[in-house]
């Protein structure tokens, strides 16, 4: 395995139509973008915000050149009451993309693999694609890892949701899937666009490939994400847990309303189910920590040789100041013009999302113990961490 990271940022740190395509600057040669204000009072603000709607806890942690800011509201555990702790884990659902997409970008570096990212999915995965016009001999890695491939996502598929809507979770929350399954309830579906014509999030994409990472490896792709990043990255609060339906501790619990509208929709404890049914798209485990750790490594081009790091931050134009490079996304902050990279990640029970400056010195990561309530709360915290409080 080739070895990016420098010793640079593991001290510092230590620590969610047709386009057009434009091409983004490497995050190693972006100039340094300024956050608006000194201090984290607007942030804080925000997540109150967010508890004060009703989701039962919020935290993020905040890394900005060698200064850490912890903040949080509510609780982590409405039994007990107790508050949201720095150290807690907490599933972090999507934040799994950029990772796999970094696996899969390093194998791609490495001749003794025999991969390209233009590789068609059929190359490695012969046959598998196949059926009510899905041809995986017209999709590419690329497709996947940008969401173009036109594959119908499997978790909009209405039997499945079926399953984990309303008190069917309670019944099923412990079943889990092998990606083959996974793939199997996607193909069910015609494509939703030709290859590359458009852009979809599909989690079907990111199911693949972790598919194609375990072909060329031989290894399964957690063991290669550990080896690859959450290791010599030192990212001792990550996991990726399989079937397992715990979460290891430090955490706090997650709550859910099932998918259920209405004043009266009960909450339910959620906070063990098999993750087996997101695999590569979103089992992932973390901390606020390790995923400012990680995006600040990524950006700053730690992860990546330089010619897969400009393909990663590549984008698709999405419109309204958004994009999406090979699973990292951007937008340009309405309230301050300020551009930050990142993902988010919805699971059951629990929403993250992590951005950060094209230079990676200044990120954040939040976290709400619940799946419900208005999202544009979240952006609010965004917004307000980098842009400040003037701009309210």
């Amino acid at each position: 395995m080739a070895t990016y990271a420098t010793p640079r940022t593991l001290v510092a740190l230590v620590l969610a139509g047709a386009v057009a395509v434009t091409a983004a600057v490497p995050a190693t040669a972006a100039p340094p973008t300024a956050s608006h204000h000194p201090t984290h009072s607007a942030t804080q603000d925000a997540l109150h915000a967010i508890t004060r709607a009703g989701t039962p806890g919020a935290l993020a942690r905040v890394d900005r050149a060698h200064e850490t800011w912890h903040g949080s509201s509510g609780v982590a555990d409405l039994r007990t009451g107790r508050p949201r702790l720095p150290q807690d884990r907490f599933r972090a659902g999507s934040l799994m993309k950029p990772f796999i997409a970094t696996v899969l970008l390093q194998l791609a570096a490495e001749p003794e693999y025999g991969l390209a990212i233009d590789d068609t999915v059929d190359k490695w995965l012969p046959g598998l694609v196949r059926g009510n016009g899905n041809d995986g001999r017209r999709i590419t890695l690329r497709h996947l890892l940008q969401q173009t491939s036109g594959l119908h996502d499997y978790i909009k598929d209405s039997g499945l949701r079926a399953k984990f809507t309303g008190e069917a979770f309670l019944a099923h929350r412990y079943d889990g899937a092998t990606p083959e399954e996974l793939v199997r309830v996607a193909l069910a579906h015609r494509p939703r666009f030709d290859p590359g014509e458009q852009w979809e999030y599909s989690n079907t994409n990111y199911i693949l490939a972790g598919m194609v990472i375990e072909k060329a490896t031989g290894n399964s792709y957690a063991f290669e994400v550990e080896r690859r990043i959450i290791k010599p990255l030192g990212l001792r609060g990550t996991t990726l847990p399989g079937t397992s339906s715990s979460v290891p501790g430090p955490h706090g619990r997650n709550y859910s309303k099932l998918f259920v509208d209405g004043p009266a929709a009960r909450i339910y404890d959620v906070t063990d189910f098999n993750p087996s049914v997101s695999g590569a798209s979103g089992e992932i485990i973390s901390t606020a920590r390790d995923l400012n750790v990680f995006m600040r490594a990524l950006l700053r081009g730690e992860l990546l040789p330089p010619a897969q790091q400009k393909e990663m931050f590549t984008v698709r134009d999405l419109g309204s100041g958004r994009s999406y490079g090979l699973g990292i996304r951007s937008q340009t902050l309405e309230t301050c013009g300020v551009k930050v990279w990142g993902h988010s990640g919805d699971t059951f029970g629990s929403a993250t999302r992590t951005a950060a400056t094209a230079d990676g010195e200044h990120v954040i990561t939040l976290n709400q113990n619940s799946d419900w309530g208005d999202h544009t709360l979240k952006q609010a915290a965004i917004e307000a961490e980098f842009c400040g409080p003037r701009h309210r």
